[in-house]
């Protein structure tokens, strides 16, 4: 069995339904407001992804944000420091298991990881 790790927030829900479902599957969780996200894994997650893919727009932190600093996350770059600076912009949770990283706890996710 490959090593599958969360990260999300303690108190977001999706997170939470996610670690129930994987429960016994040896998942380690990081609380990405209090640990962060490394910069380089951060990177590597926008350039397979794109940014679209990790940045959630419909969250109440991206609609406190200023026009301006929403306007970086047209570069990777960008996107990887706002992310950082405001890390509960990222969706939830995000689950590298395998060598593949998944975004989300749908129907697709949940099937790939067979919870």
């Amino acid at each position: 069995m490959s090593e599958i790790i969360l990260y999300g927030l303690r108190t977001c829900d999706t997170c939470r339904k996610a670690l129930k479902a994987l429960e016994g599957r040896g998942v380690t969780f990081r609380d990405v407001r209090a640990d962060g996200v490394p910069p380089a894994l951060l990177a590597g997650w926008i350039a397979r992804l794109g940014a679209d893919a990790l940045v959630n727009r419909a969250s109440t932190t991206w609609r406190g944000l200023p026009e301006g600093e929403r306007a970086t996350v047209a570069t990777a770059k960008g996107a990887a420091a706002l992310i950082a600076r405001h890390p509960a912009l990222m969706k939830r949770p995000v689950i590298v298991a395998g060598g593949e990283v998944h975004v989300g706890w749908g129907g697709g996710v949940r099937a790939a990881l067979a919870a």
